[in-house]
């Protein structure tokens, strides 16, 4: 039983720190989305449409983001778009990981050393997420972004 007890602990703190790590990185859609789901919880949305205003307002950020991450090309714009998710990511992991160290470290240079070290993981995770799903592709005058020379999935010729 005391072993069943370690392993579930050990699950619940593992889903616990990944769950707040998952929101703190997704800050700015979170905070989008609770400020959408307020302003439409106050002007009449009710309880069934509350929330669906508020996933689809933060899920709409997240898009715009990667999109607009997807399309610039200069660095510094997307540095700045990047910036937008990552600092607020990072100040709310600072703060995650020193409320979780003070569950556990007495010191309070090291509850300060961990807080710092996990406001850099996550928001260079949260820099990280932004980038994963873009890939830049060269600018060539006269042709479209998306207009590719060779088709994506080509049909494979059968001889026989």
């Amino acid at each position: 039983m005391l072993a069943l007890g370690l392993l579930l602990n050990t699950v619940g703190i593992g889903l616990f720190c990944w769950l707040i790590f998952t929101l703190a990185v997704h800050a700015v859609p979170f905070f989008v989305a609770i400020n959408a789901g307020i302003w439409a919880f106050h002007s009449g949305a009710g309880v069934l449409g509350t929330p669906l205003v508020a996933v689809a307002a933060g899920g709409i950020s997240l898009a715009i983001a990667q999109i607009a991450f997807a399309i610039t090309r200069s660095l510094i714009l997307r540095a700045i778009i990047a910036a937008v998710f990552a600092l607020p990511a990072t100040f709310a992991g600072y703060h995650v990981v020193l409320a979780m160290a003070q569950l556990g470290v007495p010191s309070l240079v090291w509850r300060e050393v961990f807080a710092c070290v996990g406001a850099v993981f996550i928001g260079g995770t949260a820099w990280t997420r932004l980038a994963v799903f873009t890939k830049t592709r060269p600018v060539e005058p006269g042709r479209a972004v998306g207009d590719s020379p060779q088709p994506v999935l080509a049909a494979a010729t059968r001889e026989g």
